[in-house]
């Protein structure tokens, strides 16, 4: 352990924090904007490191930060660093940083299982028991090195400060409801990723890409009314699964809307959770959907209902006659057309909880405030999906889903 650890000082009324960035692709474009809206803090983004030195440094040169030639310097000049990379790097790179002190936002997932390391490795070809068993050490691992450390592990999984989600959050602690049953889905018309075509580099399809959404906004909610209604938090027992791989069947036709180069993953799954207290939660994830992103969450307590609509909403709607009139106006994500009615999203940012989520962490760094998603939650997460994987394999037979105290 590093007994060197920065802390958080204070500059004009506010805790400076000093932040770098490992990876320096999309995501890490994405947490870089995020930062830039953080208030409460003052964070000093110091720089990036990727083992792709070119890059990083045209990541550096772009933005007027340093661009670190190792991760271990990076780490000697930050009090918390964002894990911007793709999955299957999550682990060393967390346990490194934790193992420095440091505080560490981690992308979702978590982490996984990322094949065997053979050429022939294949998604479809595998016991998925084995998936699950290696997730689940994985997540020990990483659990192991925060709790030896002075740093934290904050899970980066935005649905959980999406202003809707927070705002069911308040009513759940309010009028102490008891959530019946949640259904839920994130779905569109696929990723904008190459490498998310290939388990080795995702640790699974749509199930774990996108079905972490609902799924982790689900395990949050339940805990928020466990700790709520009995002092504890409420977590998976059991799930049971399926998945498909539309795109890839032989009758699959393609008509250039939806992607459809997966090599061996899922791109349609649905999943059942039953919860501890015996309520249920249901969620559905797909890659074969148009019309832009599909997010949304329903809660059905004994008190209330809530529609959590993330995106699309209604906060606002245009009708364009003509897609060239709004050639240079951003409408939002995933739409495929800006022609007709849309439901355009004035600030798709807020909606979706990015801001409010790195307003959140960097205020647990600086303030000590209340952590909403944490490491126990991102565990929970993994061995919720990789048990559904067991499931799915079975045919839907019901699994027990494992947590961590």
């Amino acid at each position: 352990m590093n007994e060197g650890v920065a802390v958080p000082h204070h500059h004009g009324g506010k805790k400076t924090v000093h932040t770098g960035l490992v990876g320096c692709g999309f995501s890490a474009s994405f947490h870089y904007h995020a930062i830039s809206k953080v208030y409460g803090t003052d964070v000093r983004v110091v720089g990036v490191y990727s083992r792709n030195q070119q890059a990083a440094q045209r990541f550096a040169t772009d933005r007027g930060i340093g661009a670190f030639s190792t991760l271990e310097e990076l780490l000697d000049a930050v009090e918390i660093v964002h894990i911007c990379t793709p999955p299957v790097t999550h682990e060393p790179f967390s346990i490194a940083a934790l193992r420095h002190d440091k505080y560490v936002i981690c992308e979702k997932p978590l982490t996984g299982y990322f094949g065997d390391g053979s050429p022939d490795f294949h998604g479809d070809r595998f016991p998925k028991q084995a998936a699950l068993d290696a997730a689940l050490a994985s997540v020990e691992r990483i659990l192991d090195a925060e709790a030896g450390s002075r740093g934290r592990l904050l899970y980066a999984e935005n649905w959980i400060y999406a202003p809707a989600i927070q705002k069911e959050r308040e009513i759940l602690q309010k009028t102490g409801g008891q959530i019946l049953w949640i259904h839920g889905e994130e779905s569109h018309s696929g990723s904008h990723s190459e490498e998310y075509a290939f388990w080795k580099f995702c640790g699974g399809g749509v199930l774990i890409g996108k079905g972490c959404h609902p799924l982790t906004a689900a395990l949050y909610l339940k805990r928020v009314e466990g700790q709520t209604r009995l002092g504890r938090p409420i977590r998976p027992k059991t799930v049971t699964a399926r998945t498909h791989a539309i795109t890839r069947l032989p009758s699959f036709v393609d008509q250039g809307h939806i992607r459809c180069d997966y090599h061996d993953i899922d791109d349609f799954c649905m999943i059942h959770i039953e919860f501890d207290d015996g309520m249920i939660a249901t969620v559905f994830a797909s890659d074969i959907v148009l019309g832009g992103v599909h997010n949304w969450l329903e809660v059905c307590a004994n008190n209330h209902r809530t529609i959590c609509n993330i995106n699309p909403n209604t906060a606002m709607m245009t009708y364009n006659p003509r897609e060239e009139y709004f050639r240079d106006i951003y409408v939002v994500e995933k739409i495929g057309t800006k022609q007709g009615w849309a439901f355009t999203s004035p600030d798709e940012d807020w909606m979706t909880g990015y801001p409010q989520e790195m307003e959140a962490f960097y205020r647990t760094v600086a303030y000590g405030d209340p952590l909403d998603s944490d490491s126990r939650l991102a565990a929970d997460a993994i061995s919720t999906i990789y048990s559904a994987y067991v499931s799915a394999e079975q045919q839907g037979k019901a699994i027990a889903v494992r947590t961590f105290e």
